[in-house]
């Protein structure tokens, strides 16, 4: 019998952090469709942050892109999200935009650029510790695109040289969370393309490294949850960028592509200890798309990661363990498809009518006006989005 006391408690202590990057104007490499009611500054990115926590109750922080997010005072941007409800979460350094990082930023042939970049990395070292963040959350556009190009040894060589010098700056609880993509903006080789070069850069570096998993970045097919498995199994899962995509890094509304897929992820997060705060596995969105209206995409972003962990502490475990134990494959397939075909939104409704917050969050929202007050308050200035 699952004891439904303490799936709501599960679900009460899980936390999900907002990326700051998704409240902005952004789309594909095409277009970036402009939208009304957009932050224009980090303040204003930090106040729609506040506004998710407000109506789930579980994204009580807002991870910050530098410089898209730079202010003069990150102090004063700290006690602003303070007085908001919220605080600053993973500092995200850019060494993509510019272009000096041509070919690659901490991998790049020439000493300067890698030198220019690491600059950029310690930089956000110190602003996590004025912000009081604890992850420095990594992710490198090095590679390239024709073979000879450059040494794929020499650039993991100049890689690990990067990575080591930053990981000696942390100190306290502070980490790194390296993050991989398969392909992208290098179509030959990706620096950093795969869980396992991650995970092999985090070994050598120590208990500080951590491997981010986005959920976007993977080949079609590969079974995220055997990664995450082996991951957390090593400690060395830090934490997620989720979002959903269909063909490639499509970066949608997570659980929007493949609901089946997310609830098989947090199968195995609930099974491996992963949900307990001494795991310190990192829940963060990475959506950045260019339809939908931002602020209720990233509450519906909350919702679906509440759902899916939801039906995934309602796993009879017992009944699995017996099944896998004896051989019994149907069985203990139909513990997780029996828990998966759970309808779990009444459970999370008393749960947040029990935190205080009203059951249907999309809904609250869209009666709450919010949208029309942000809409007149921020007509005129520049609207943040991509490279901003």
């Amino acid at each position: 019998m699952i004891d439904q006391s303490a799936v709501k408690a599960a679900l009460r202590a899980q936390h999900i952090e907002t990326p700051s990057w998704a409240y902005g104007n952004s789309g594909t490499r095409f277009k970036v469709f402009a939208q009304e009611g957009v932050p224009r500054d980090a303040y204003e990115k930090v106040d729609d942050a506040a506004t998710v926590h407000r109506f789930t109750g579980v994204a009580p922080t807002v991870a910050l892109h530098i410089p898209w997010d730079r202010v003069d005072d990150y102090g004063d941007l700290a006690k602003h999200a303070k007085e908001r409800g919220v605080g600053l979460g993973a500092i995200n350094p850019n060494v993509f935009q510019e272009d000096d990082y041509r070919l690659g930023s901490v991998c790049n042939p020439d000493e300067a650029v890698r030198r220019k970049a690491l600059d950029h990395l310690l930089e956000c070292v110190e602003i996590m510790n004025v912000t009081g963040s604890r992850d420095l959350s990594l992710w490198f556009a090095d590679g390239t695109n024709y073979p000879g190009q450059d040494s794929i040894r020499a650039r993991q060589e100049r890689l690990s040289d990067a990575l080591s010098t930053v990981n000696d700056r942390l100190t306290g609880d502070q980490r790194m969370l390296l993050e991989y993509k398969l392909f992208e903006p290098a179509f030959y080789t990706m620096d950093v393309p795969d869980w396992g070069t991650s995970y092999a850069h985090c070994v050598d570096l120590g208990e500080r490294a951590k491997v981010l998993v986005d959920t976007g970045h993977h080949a079609p097919g590969t079974n995220i949850e055997f990664i995450v498995s082996f991951l957390l199994h090593r400690d060395k899962l830090g934490g997620f960028h989720f979002n959903s995509r269909f063909y490639a890094d499509d970066d949608l509304m997570v659980g929007a592509a493949d609901p089946y897929q997310l609830f098989r992820i947090m199968v195995e997060i609930v099974l491996g200890g992963g949900l307990d705060a001494s795991a310190g596995v990192a829940f963060m969105l990475d959506q950045c798309h260019n339809i939908e209206p931002k602020i209720p995409a990233l509450i519906r972003s909350v919702l679906n990661v509440q759902e899916a962990t939801a039906k995934a502490l309602l796993v009879d475990q017992d009944a699995l363990r017996a099944a896998q134990q004896t051989g019994d494959v149907l069985t203990a397939n139909a513990a997780l498809t029996d828990a998966f075909a759970t309808d779990v939104r009444p459970l999370l409704a008393e749960l947040r009518e029990d935190m205080g917050i009203d059951p249907d969050p999309i809904a609250a929202y869209r009666r709450s006006g919010h949208f029309e007050t942000i809409r007149d308050a921020r007509k005129g200035g520049a609207a943040a989005g991509w490279g901003a």
